[in-house]
Formats: structure tokens, sequence, C-alpha cells
């Protein structure tokens, strides 16, 4: 029998899922960026800008895919906070912590990287239309 008001309760879909591994991910850039010496303002003053990546979409959607995706490709991310670590330079790991976070942060959004086709369209999928576009 089930339980009174189990009944109402959604099984996670792989969206959910996915959006909960990301915040995990962005938690844990948080924890790193906690074990630095950085003040907390620069945390908070620079997550939004890696979105300088989107520049690259004022010349035309495959150059803008490409910078958006160097900015925001986790692996990238990681190896500056590595060699941020592997020659002691605090600003290499933040800037490997603040990409990394950043793009953690996007993806619960739902933006992924970009295919050069067109901006709304990512590895995790389509963006939704704006009404302006409808």
């Amino acid at each position: 029998l089930p339980r009174q008001g189990c009944e109402t309760l959604k099984p996670l879909t792989m969206k959910h899922i996915i959006k909960l591994e990301e915040a995990a991910m962005f938690g844990f850039s948080i924890y790193l960026f906690s074990l630095t010496n950085f003040d907390w303002w620069w945390y908070l003053v620079l997550i939004l800008t890696p979105d300088i990546g989107m520049i690259g979409y004022a010349l035309n959607t495959k150059t803008g895919a490409l910078t958006y995706n160097l900015f925001h490709h986790k692996g990238l991310a990681i190896m500056v906070l590595c060699l941020g670590w592997l020659f002691s330079n605090s600003w290499l790991e933040l800037s490997g912590i603040i990409l990394f976070g950043h793009a953690s942060l996007d993806r619960i959004f739902g933006y992924g990287l970009k295919y050069p086709d067109h901006f709304k369209h990512t590895h995790l999928g389509w963006l939704p239309r704006s009404k302006a576009e409808s």
C-alpha cells in the first residue's frame, strides 16, 4: 500500500539529477575558494566574468561558440586550477576556481557548451525560446 501523500511525489528526471550534480560542483568551487587567501568579495565580483566569452557572438555564431566554450569548459578550468597549484600562483588558482564555478552555475540554469549553429543550441539541448522570438 502506498503511504498517504507519496503518490504526489514524482521521480527525479535526468535533468534534475544533472542540476543536482552541477549544484554540488558549484558548492565544491566555493569550498575550493575558501582554501585560498582571497577575500570573499573576489568570488562575488568575478563569478560572472567568464561570460566575457560571449563577445565572440558579435562576429558570428561559430566564433561565439568557440569563445564561449573556451570560457565555460570545465576541463580547461581544472587545468588552469592545477597549473595554479603547480606553479604556486594564486591568481591562476582563482581563475580556475571561478571558471569551474561559473560553468557549474550556468549548467544549473540549463546553459551548456554551445554548438556553432545557434546560441541556444547547447550540449544540454535547446534553450527555450523567449517571448520576443515567438
